[in-house]
Parts: structure tokens; sequence; C-alpha cells
């Protein structure tokens, strides 16, 4: 993945979940430049289709974690 074509946002977020892995809530607490949930919510989308996000379920709680 190449991450110049990544946006501002999108950089943000992964920077928070380099080194573990957070539920959407805690990321949206980390990151400062996105205030709504919905607006993470298409990050972490963008993300995942371009290979750069994955997420996973423990105990019904949803993780998300950078590739």
């Amino acid at each position: 993945m190449e991450l110049h074509n990544l946006t501002e946002q999108q950089l943000s977020v992964l920077q928070v979940i380099q080194n573990e892995p957070l539920t959407s809530f805690q990321i949206l607490k980390r990151v400062e430049n996105v205030s709504m949930i919905l607006s993470l919510y298409n990050i972490m989308d963008e993300l995942k289709s371009k290979g750069a996000l994955k997420s996973y379920i423990v105990e019904d709680v949803k993780y998300h974690i950078a590739c």
C-alpha cells in the first residue's frame, strides 16, 4: 500500500491503531481531526478497501488494527 495516497484523516486513524487494536469509539477519542463516528466509519471503510486496516470480533466487541 502506498501511504502517499492516503488523506490526513486516514493517516491519523492508521497511526492510532498501528501498535494496538482499538474499538471504533476508542479510535474516535484518540484521533483529533475526526469528530463524528459516521466520518470515522467512512474512513475505516476506505482503509479496508485499500488493504490498510482489518477488523475482528472478540466477545461481541469489534476491534480494528492496521495491516
